[in-house]
């Protein structure tokens, strides 16, 4: 089937209750949205908007399998292949808590940039929190570069995977840190008011 926007808000909504989890989908969903607009798929910008809302699908209930349970949680739901490939690739070279390693590779550039970029807002979210404004928009890349170089900050995002996300894109690692930062500045709003209103 086609998957709207709504649909796969209600397929989030119906695995997912953390607000934390919740909020995330909905940054990283703003996020691509950005980069398909950005990079010359603007016309596709919805559908790369559905893949990052859907990426975590399973981390909530099965966080020691992630992108290991997500296929059958959305073939249950009647999402297509692609969006399946998709969310799992994010995945790709990860090993997660119950041993296995993922190992569907990102070969569309969609899918290469929800790798790259996933981790990465995380990290640029715990900067943001970190501010007097609580606010993206008021950051500069040199304050992330720093962020990022410390490894006690925001330990839980793999540095190691955001690294090897700007390689799969042939970036290098300040084009994706600026663009991300770009991204999440840009998207500040959107994401405000898609967390309120559907949270």
């Amino acid at each position: 089937m086609t998957l709207t926007r709504d649909q796969a808000l209600t397929i989030l909504k119906k695995y997912n209750k953390d607000p934390f989890h919740l909020r995330h989908a909905l940054t990283v969903e703003a996020v691509m949205k950005w980069f398909a607009r950005e990079l010359g798929y603007g016309d596709e910008a919805g559908y790369w908007g559905i893949v990052g809302l859907l990426h975590d699908i399973d981390f909530e209930l099965f966080p020691a399998e992630h992108c290991l349970k997500a296929p059958e949680m959305l073939r249950a739901e009647g999402v297509g292949g692609d969006i399946i490939h998709a969310v799992c690739s994010h995945g790709y070279g990860i090993t997660v808590g119950c041993g296995a390693t993922i190992d569907v590779f990102p070969d569309r550039e969609m899918e290469k940039v929800l790798f790259a970029a996933d981790e990465l807002t995380g990290l640029i979210w715990a900067a943001a929190l970190m501010r007097p404004s609580k606010s993206v928009g008021d950051m500069d890349l040199k304050s992330i570069k720093k962020k990022y170089k410390s490894k006690g900050f925001a330990a839980g995002c793999s540095r190691e995977v955001i690294q090897r996300g700007a390689e799969q894109l042939e970036w290098n690692l300040e084009k994706l840190l600026e663009m991300t930062l770009r991204a999440m500045a840009e998207c500040e709003d959107e994401i405000r008011e898609a967390v309120q209103r559907d949270i």
